[in-house]
């Protein structure tokens, strides 16, 4: 088979997957729609496989291959077509996409199995890669936005998947508003581009851009931005972040699947894709790059102090997907896609460590509630470990490698990119903090009632289950999560999952060694070869120096979080309460939310109360329905009330009737 031929095949297993499961939800029995969707899912890496190495043998200048299933519209200047580009980038993206979320589905067996939407759930899960594996394998605008809002769609399936819970329902629908507003910049965006190119193709784009376009001109960069509107909104960077700390409100493996390999990844993804329109439009670049450093940096602080542990890894997410926002906005694309990669392995990782540990404590997310399950829960323990370690850049796992990637190439650049990189190790600092943070109060300490209940040899149930959130009991019986709470330790399938994401976080790492080893900038340098900005890359010795600065900043990070968590406890409640207003600043996440629910949330629902009260009930109900209603309904009356039944009545109209088209025949005669 071509390797446009095994693209088609990738996307349609997901697909496939889909549809069996829907339509043979009334038969499915215990975990038969869950292993069906994760055979489905591992088919689809399976065939990304072969992809890659079709695509392997074929020289690098020939890698770049389009395939078209039909014509959809090719008309007056539009050619939009069900095509799809198979490139090293497309290709990268599918193995990521396809091997993270097969691991993710196999998790998922022992974590959802005892709940009552399980069907639902796979059903769900299947869609959500077919989504994403369509927006990156798109060849075209038209198609990268049907898959773009079936992301959305699916997310919002998902993340309100316990839907009885108000506080999850709320979430899905303030994802799904966000990622709209997104989708109107993408969609904009893409209309400034086709208005002057004529075409909506990718590569075909891509050939126009300097034929139309000078750089910098004001509606190429116009549309640059709007489309960068897209990618912030779905890779949840400032402003339109808001929403992705919420959706920890859906099942902890969706947390893993949105924020690790899938759908947060995606405006990276855009960016990469449509280098060459940023290239020509800079000030634009420029603009993702700050943006990017700010949303690390804003995310970063936020995660210092946040006690529910899912929203801590959320906002983790947030600030490396703006350390991959500013790499591939500055130019260093192999460097943002490797860490990524290598993200997407310990994110994934550390979502799944979080999901034991909230199993064992029957669904507590609180880090207050959590403490001494070091002994309790030993293989979480490994895992949070080595997903903690990457997260934080410790040599030798896969973070340290591929954050230094693009914080070297930041500083090789120079001039206000060395400062954005400057920044970066900031970042990284407070990461190493936060990270630790959460593991040494999970892991160390005295053991809660939980944590004793373990070592004990049974684990704890909470009497009635209860939202994390608000505490609230639920009924599991009527769309909560299920009465169990599985854990690593005694879930094979859970077990396995993590076992491999914790070898992937420690050994990625070595495909981007500098000196020795350059695998992924070599696989991906024929989709970025028009680029310039390729040829910059730092020193061999200035890169080991900058991963030796990595390190050091990891070991102060993880040092100073042990001094404040373990060795000397009580310096946490002084320093709290020292800083309580910064304390309180950061607890309430910059009081961004507070600020959108006064600048566009309350305006709005004053706006629509005005309209219904004046608008829709007295100019629409009152005067144009009403007052055709009135006007019919008289009418039908007075034809009521001629209907009497009594045939002079009926006679004496005969005549009137009579006489009175005489007396117009009359007068028109004269």
């Amino acid at each position: 088979m071509t390797p446009t031929q095994l693209a088609w095949v990738v996307m349609l297993c997901p697909l496939a997957g889909t549809a069996v499961i829907a339509l043979g939800w009334p038969r499915w029995r215990g975990t038969g729609a869950g292993w069906v969707a994760t055979g489905a899912i591992c088919a689809s890496f399976g065939f990304s496989v072969a992809t890659l190495i079709e695509l392997l043998h074929r020289a690098p200048a020939h890698r770049q291959l389009t395939s078209t299933l039909w014509n959809y519209a090719v008309t007056a200047g539009l050619d939009a077509r069900m095509q799809i580009l198979v490139d090293p980038l497309a290709v990268f993206m599918m193995l990521v996409v396809s091997g993270v979320s097969a691991l993710i589905h196999l998790y998922s067996i022992g974590y959802m199995r005892s709940d009552r939407g399980f069907v639902r759930y796979f059903c769900y899960l299947n869609y959500f890669v077919f989504s994403m594996l369509l927006l990156v394998e798109a060849g075209n605008f038209v198609l990268l936005i049907v898959g773009w809002a079936f992301v959305g769609a699916a997310s919002y399936l998902l993340i309100s998947f316990w839907y009885r819970r108000t506080t999850a329902t709320s979430a899905g629908i303030k994802a799904f508003v966000i990622n709209v507003v997104g989708d109107v910049g993408l969609v904009l965006g893409t209309f400034f581009i086709f208005t002057h190119t004529h075409t909506v193709g990718f590569l075909s784009t891509f050939h126009a851009l300097p034929h139309v376009f000078h750089p910098d001109q004001g509606s190429l960069v116009a549309g640059a931005i709007l489309l960068l509107l897209g990618a912030f909104a779905k890779s949840a960077q400032v402003p339109l972040h808001t929403w992705l700390p919420d959706a920890m409100e859906g099942p902890t493996p969706v947390s893993s699947l949105i924020h690790a390999a899938t759908m947060v990844t995606a405006g990276v993804y855009l960016i990469a894709r449509l280098h060459p329109l940023y290239q020509l439009a800079p000030a634009a670049a420029d603009v993702a790059a700050a943006v990017g450093c700010a949303t690390l940096l804003i995310a970063a602080t936020i995660g210092l102090v946040q006690t529910d542990i899912k929203r801590i890894i959320a906002y983790s997410t947030m600030s490396q997907i703006g350390y991959m926002i500013m790499g591939v906005s500055a130019g260093a694309y192999a460097g943002g896609l490797f860490h990524l990669m290598s993200h997407a392995f310990f994110k994934a990782l550390l979502f799944m460590a979080a999901g034991s540990i909230i199993g064992a404590m029957a669904g507590e997310q609180s880090l207050d509630r959590m403490s001494g399950f070091r002994r309790a829960l030993p293989f979480t323990l490994v895992g949070f470990l080595a997903g903690g370690l990457a997260l934080s850049g410790f040599p030798p796992f896969s973070g340290w490698f591929s954050k230094d990637d693009i914080l070297g190439y930041l500083l090789a650049r120079g001039g206000g990119f060395a400062a954005l990189g400057a920044l970066g190790y900031l970042g990284a600092l407070l990461t190493g903090f936060y990270t630790f943070r959460m593991i040494f109060r999970a892991f160390w300490g005295e053991p809660c009632e939980e944590a004793r209940a373990l070592e004990e040899g049974h684990q704890y149930h909470a009497p009635n289950p209860f939202n994390p959130a608000t505490h609230e009991v639920e009924d599991t019986d009527v769309g909560f999560p299920g009465p169990e709470h599985p854990i690593a330790e005694t879930d094979w399938p859970m077990k396995l999952s993590m076992a491999i994401l914790s070898l992937l976080a420690l050994v990625g790492g070595a495909l981007e060694v500098p000196g020795a080893d350059s695998f992924i900038s070599t696989f991906l340098r024929p989709t970025f070869a028009t680029s310039p900005l390729i040829r910059i890359h730092p020193s061999t010795s200035a890169a080991w120096s900058g991963l030796g600065v990595g390190a050091v900043i990891a070991v102060v990070a993880i040092a100073g979080s042990w001094v404040i968590w373990v060795a000397r406890p009580q310096l946490a409640p002084a320093l709290r309460a020292r800083l309580a207003p910064l304390h309180t600043f950061l607890y309430n996440k910059w009081y961004f939310d507070e600020l959108y629910e006064l600048v566009a949330v309350r305006p709005s629902l004053l706006i629509g109360s005005f309209i219904d009260a004046a608008l829709e009930r007295i100019v629409i109900s009152g005067t144009i329905t009403g007052g055709a209603l009135g006007i019919v309904r008289a009418g039908s009356a007075l034809v009521r009330r001629a209907q009497t039944g009594f045939l002079r009545y009926y006679a004496a109209l005969l005549v009137v009737g009579l006489f009175g088209i005489f007396l117009y025949f009359l007068s028109a005669a004269t």
